[in-house]
Order: structure tokens, then C-alpha cells, then sequence
């Protein structure tokens, strides 16, 4: 299991393994949970799930590795995570996903960025106005 450590990236917070915490949990730099969490989680920073954690949460957070299990929702505003001994039961909202070979992810994805008004449909009028464009020429 490897972890990231860049010198930006140091563990600034730790919930071991025998932990049990219900709340709201806010944070800023990293955090790691191996124990078991009940509640919300809210970061604009990182966020790792242990192999050993069991969170069941709501999380909002910049970015989140996921080692562990998670019940819930999560939203990243960079990327999420999961690696093969990750286990999501809960929907993911996030630009970036990565989900290793033996990863679990039971829920909805969706990756949009926040910019819905440059999301474009094409109509079967856009279509037909570009077939005849192109009959034109």
C-alpha cells in the first residue's frame, strides 16, 4: 500500500484504529482515518481512508483517497481515489476518478466540472443544420 508523501502533503491529523467518533468533522491540511467514523467530513484539503476505516459520512473534500470503506456521499473538488482494498457504497461527484483493479464502487459517478452553461446537447435540429452545412459546400 503506498501512500503519497510529498513535503505538501504531510498527515497532519491521524484517527487510529480503535477510534469510534460521531460528529461533524471540519479539517484543513491532510487527515487520515483508520478507525470508524459516523457523521459529516468537510475539507478543502485531503482526506485518506485507511485500509482499516469504516466511515459512514457525507464528505466533501478536495481530494480523498479511499484504503477503507465508505457509506455515503462524496464530493471532490480535484479528485477521488479508490484503490483495491477500497469499498464505496454511496454516489461520487468529482473531475477526476480513479478506481484501481479490486476496487469496489456500488452508486452513481458523475464527473462534470461546475460549469454547466458550457455543457452543449445537440438537438436533431443541430444535426440536420450541420448535414446540410456540409451538403453545401
Amino acid at each position: 500500500m503506498k501512500f503519497r508523501q510529498k513535503s505538501s502533503d504531510q498527515v497532519s491529523g491521524f484517527l487510529d484504529k480503535g477510534t469510534n467518533i460521531t460528529g461533524e468533522l471540519e479539517f484543513a491540511g491532510t487527515l487520515r482515518i483508520d478507525g470508524h467514523f459516523h457523521g459529516s467530513i468537510s475539507t478543502g484539503d485531503i482526506l485518506i481512508i485507511g485500509e482499516h476505516a469504516m466511515v459512514h459520512a457525507d464528505i466533501h473534500a478536495g481530494e480523498i483517497e479511499i484504503h477503507g470503506q465508505v457509506l455515503g456521499t462524496i464530493e471532490a473538488k480535484r479528485r477521488v481515489e479508490v484503490s483495491a482494498t477500497g469499498r464505496v457504497r454511496g454516489d461520487i461527484q468529482t473531475p477526476v476518478l480513479l478506481v484501481s483493479p479490486g476496487a469496489l464502487l456500488d452508486g452513481r459517478t458523475r464527473m462534470a466540472d461546475e460549469r454547466p452553461d458550457e455543457t452543449t446537447i445537440a438537438t436533431p435540429a443541430d444535426a440536420e443544420q450541420s448535414t446540410t452545412s456540409h451538403e453545401r459546400h
